[in-house]
């Protein structure tokens, strides 16, 4: 299967640190693709600079054969390219719909942006019956919703979730994980950054291991998840 996302020799520093070092990946269309590692190990920075919102010093990062290091965040979103950032991020002065609509603004998604409203509404119901509520009364796992339902407005086909089960309870982030496992059974690429390890390597299909910046391992999502290596580093065991 062909990929839709190939990063290859990617290096960023902030300053003079260097958060990123020779990263090398790909995500094959229509899988779900995981990133593993511990604080720091510039998970983060591989999403924001994907996206376009830091700029990498050296290396390049093809979407859909296209190369798309060099051009602005919005323009990456324009190509299809949603994100699921870290802590939610709403709009917490503006309700629900209003959110929502935020996530239609952009180029490709205007002309269908009643639909895929809809379209939201009808994955997400508790969103419809809070649409007229300020995002920022809302419970940590509707946020959530909330920060997924904004991103489909954009009509991706390809996102990044960065940590979706942050600060969430054992029931809520089940249930955004089975939202993940959704979108991907309909279509949805999805690069899945991640720090519960366990549960990143069950959904995905292939996964990667930062450490320090640098992709220390990589495989099928099963065969890392019981990698003695891993298990200990990551879960523990």
């Amino acid at each position: 299967m062909s990929a839709l996302l190939e990063v290859e020799g990617l290096d960023l520093y902030y300053g003079d640190a260097q958060a990123l070092a020779g990263v090398t990946l790909e995500v094959p269309r229509g899988e779900i693709v995981a990133i593993v590692g511990a604080n720091g190990a510039g998970k983060s920075s591989l999403i924001r600079t994907i996206a376009g919102i830091e700029r990498c010093r050296a290396g390049r990062i093809r979407f859909n054969g296209a190369e798309i290091q060099a051009l602005e965040s919005h323009a990456v979103c324009n190509l299809g390219i949603g994100q699921v950032a870290e802590g939610r991020q709403v709009f917490p002065s503006l309700t629900v719909e209003e959110n929502l609509e935020m996530g239609g603004l952009v180029p490709r998604a205007r002309a269908g942006a009643k639909a895929k409203l809809r379209e939201v509404y009808a994955m997400f119901p508790r969103l419809e019956e809070r649409r007229a509520q300020l995002a920022g009364t809302l419970s940590g796992g509707e946020q959530q919703m909330l920060a997924i339902g904004r991103c489909l407005m954009g009509n991706p086909e390809f996102i990044m979730f960065d940590e979706p089960s942050l600060g969430l309870a054992p029931k809520v982030v089940q249930e955004v994980l089975h939202t993940i496992r959704s979108l991907n059974a309909k279509g949805m690429t999805v690069l899945l950054v991640e720090q519960n390890v366990a549960v990143s390597l069950k959904i995905s299909s292939h996964a990667y291991v930062l450490e320090n910046g640098v992709v220390a391992m990589s495989g099928r999502g099963t065969d890392l998840l019981h990698d003695d290596r891993v298990r200990q580093a990551y879960m523990g065991l």
